[in-house]
């Protein structure tokens, strides 16, 4: 199981320059809640605890692959392209 947080965005440059943003300080949560499309914005990007099978291929791969505290790289997916952040496994 993985617990995440997600920020969906419509292109990969947005996702990149947010991604930029948090790693100098900027909060993920107010990120999400200002700049995400999905509506777990309004839980600041969670998404809960999930296991194998749940997400779309690309999203599970990435969030089983990262470290704990982690954020991932922009990944697409049919909906779009997330940061994804890893909260607990």
């Amino acid at each position: 199981m993985v617990r995440a947080s997600h920020i969906l965005v419509d292109n990969e440059k947005t996702a990149r320059k947010l991604k930029q943003e948090i790693e100098n300080g900027a909060d993920f949560v107010m990120m999400a809640k200002r700049h995400s499309l999905c509506p777990s914005k309004e839980n600041g990007g969670d998404l809960g605890e999930f296991g194998k099978g749940a997400m779309v291929k690309e999203f599970e791969d990435a969030a089983f692959s990262l470290n704990v505290g982690k954020i991932s790289d922009p990944v697409k997916t049919q909906f779009g392209y997330h940061l994804i952040l890893v909260t607990s496994k």
